[in-house]
């Protein structure tokens, strides 16, 4: 929302009205298929990067042409193909060169003007304003029924100045609307909020665990569907991540075990899409203590898979299988002999290196499908 706030501000900061043709550019949504498709022809290389940048500068340069601002005209066009599902993985590709127009903008920002002891007393006098913002988010989140961990975590995530505010604040600069001073003394501000939101972030599971119980009493009594108990309905064997190694695991161990398999997954669609073939997967975040409390309440399972991509993420699930006094099997998946060290060290019981196994089991499917030809 500060976002969308900040685009508007910016679109009527030129201060002129937009001229007549600026009617034309609802003809745009009519091509919103034709943007659609040639997204899915683009490929995933090279072309999908310059489609991306076709999509913002081309977007920008239209809505120019008739008065409009372009910064606008860039986000309509993001919002038109938003809902592709491709759009997530232009949005990864395009995300370095967002980071390095970011940190262009900032080197921009810090070469106007130099700091003082002024600029930086005040920066720093404002940067604890942050707290607060992250204790109404904190506020926000509770009241609309999250769990205390669910509305910490979002409340740190946010722990910072939004960089539009500085945005906003070098047009306000361009104009003669402030003095320049001021966009050092934010600069300052944004700065600091980064670095204490980073810390947190860092210490957030820590800072959760220690204060578990006393923030758990300022969450609501009543929960939303996607926190209520979790029924395993007796399962045995648990399949966390149901990405392609995670569904392949699965569904193995129902030839082997039947349906004393369940899959878990963190991604309300992958979930979705996975129970409609048939597959019995359930929503929730294992690296989350609640979750597992969530499912002692049924707790039958003797081993758990984790086919999750990043080596945080098993060894935060790993943590709290531990804290929850787990006395299971664990079996992880790692991409890196480093990680398979980290991981034993971690308490899984077997770890399996997927490149290295990969290959064996390929070359093994090769064989034995050459001896029944």
């Amino acid at each position: 929302m500060q976002d969308v706030a900040a685009i508007a501000f910016l679109a009527i900061s030129v201060g002129k009205l937009p001229s007549a043709w600026a009617t034309l550019i609802v003809l745009l949504f009519p091509l919103r298929m034709a943007l659609h498709r040639l997204l899915e022809r683009v490929g995933h290389g090279e072309l999908l990067v310059l489609y991306g940048f076709l999509l913002a500068l081309g977007g920008a340069e239209i809505f120019e042409l008739v008065g409009l601002k372009g910064d606008l005209g860039a986000l309509v066009l993001g919002v038109m193909i938003a809902n592709h599902p491709k759009a997530d993985e232009m949005a990864k590709t395009m995300l370095g060169f967002k980071d390095l127009f970011l940190l262009g903008f900032f080197l921009s920002i810090g070469l106007s003007g130099q700091p003082t002891i002024q600029t930086v007393v005040i920066g720093a006098l404002i940067t604890p304003f942050v707290f607060l913002k992250s204790a109404l988010f904190f506020g926000l989140f509770a009241a609309f029924k999250l769990r205390a961990r669910t509305s910490l975590l979002a409340s740190l995530n946010l722990t910072n100045f939004s960089e539009f505010g500085l945005i906003v604040a070098a047009i306000g600069v361009a104009n003669g609307w402030i003095d320049s001073a001021w966009l050092v003394v934010f600069a300052i501000s944004l700065s600091l909020s980064f670095a204490i939101a980073a810390s947190l972030n860092m210490i957030a599971h820590q800072l959760y665990s220690r204060h578990r119980m006393a923030l758990k009493r300022l969450q609501r009594s009543e929960r939303l569907t996607d926190d209520q108990l979790l029924d395993i309905e007796g399962a045995k064997v648990a399949i966390v991540g149901m990405g392609g190694v995670g569904t392949g695991t699965y569904d193995n161990m129902r030839e082997l075990l039947g349906e004393n398999v369940v899959g878990v997954d963190i991604d309300p669609v992958t979930v979705r899409n996975q129970r409609s073939t048939g597959r019995k997967v359930l929503l929730g975040d294992p690296s989350d203590a609640d979750f597992w409390d969530r499912v002692q309440a049924t707790h039958t399972l003797e081993l758990v898979m984790l086919a999750l991509p990043k080596l945080a993420t098993n060894l935060a699930v790993l943590e709290q299988l531990r804290a929850a006094s787990f006395t299971g099997r664990v079996a992880a998946t790692a991409k890196f002999p480093d990680e398979v060290e980290a991981l034993e060290q971690a308490g899984a019981s077997t770890v399996f290196n997927i490149y290295t196994e990969a290959g064996a089991g390929f070359a093994a499917h090769v064989v034995g499908q050459k001896e029944m030809s």
